[in-house]
């Protein structure tokens, strides 16, 4: 696992408050919403602040959110392309 995934699996976990959670307990390629890690709406906007927050990077359009949010492997691909920090 690279340091990039390790990193974002830590963020979400304290961005998210899933004080109960383990890094090793989420699986690369799991679903973030849905029947995977089970993620909201509102928990999408806190992922599109992490994003901004911590990698320079800006979402504008949602949808680009869906497919960037898929999988922790979707957004490490994504902020290795687009982050500025």
């Amino acid at each position: 696992m690279s340091d990039l995934h390790t990193e974002l699996k830590k963020s979400i976990i304290e961005q998210l408050n899933l004080e109960d959670m383990e890094v090793s307990e989420i699986d690369n390629d799991e679903p973030l919403f849905g029947d995977g890690l089970g993620l909201d709406s509102i928990d999408a906007l806190e992922l599109i602040v992490l994003l901004e927050k911590d990698y320079g990077i800006k979402l504008s359009d949602p949808q680009q959110g869906k497919e960037v949010f898929n999988s922790i492997n979707t957004m490490a691909d994504f902020i290795e392309k687009n982050r500025t920090r």
